[in-house]
């Protein structure tokens, strides 16, 4: 699968053949993908400024909600490795996530300050739609500056067995998982799909980015349900 368009790639394509498609909705909101990519890539410029390269890790812990995803793409379209924190796991796993992992910045929310226990020298960015500061940034496609090899995200293991163990995925094995996710599933652009699991949670993958690479609807469950 070493030929396969890179994930955010085949959303910039779907955001250029059918931007106003609706690729996400979360309760009363829904982006379409021209919106999706646009504001992706306003966190992309974004990180880019801040130094971000590839293979540098970012954690995102978010609430469920449209920025989740602006944030993870945006991650990706900056070169950058996402390490996702759930914020209804415990601070102390949490920190310890951040700390083993090594990352360089964490995207957040304002809300959430309190519940983490941030390890210096960690840098902080807010992610809030409303933000004009982020407005400000581009939203043109960031320059190409990603390969196969480089890493997309780091998971980490339950821990059942002993501390958590991060696992480092790279683009191709992204890429190539999501395209064998979309032929078992069937996927088309006239589905939609529920994300339901946790950001943490490896099935999180399957349910998010099958749906975006066939142009699909994705419809984000919130905390409630």
């Amino acid at each position: 699968y070493a030929d396969s368009a890179l994930i955010h790639q085949q959303v910039e394509a779907h955001a250029a053949s059918h931007p106003e498609a609706i690729a996400l909705r979360f309760e009363h909101e829904h982006l379409s993908y021209r919106e999706l990519s646009e504001r992706a890539n306003q966190v992309a410029h974004c990180l880019l400024k801040h130094g971000i390269r590839p293979d540098d890790r970012v954690a995102i812990c978010v609430e469920r909600g449209l920025e989740m995803i602006i944030g993870l793409l945006g991650i990706l379209k900056a070169g950058g490795a996402y390490v996702p924190l759930d914020p209804e796991y415990p601070a102390d796993r949490l920190s310890y996530m951040m700390q083993d992992s090594g990352i360089s910045l964490l995207l957040t929310q304002p809300a959430l300050h309190e519940r983490l226990s941030i390890p210096a020298p960690i840098n902080v960015l807010d992610l809030r739609l409303d933000d004009p500061a982020l407005a400000a940034f581009s939203n043109d496609n960031p320059p190409a500056r990603v390969a196969p090899l480089n890493l997309a995200y780091v998971i980490y293991t339950s821990g059942s067995t002993g501390q958590p163990k991060g696992v480092d995925i790279s683009h191709e094995a992204l890429a190539g998982h999501t395209d064998v996710a979309i032929g078992y599933f069937q996927l088309t652009s006239q589905d939609r799909v529920l994300l339901f699991s946790s950001l943490n949670f490896d099935g999180f993958i399957e349910q998010l980015f099958p749906a975006l690479c066939v142009g699909a609807g994705v419809i984000i469950r919130g905390n409630e349900v």
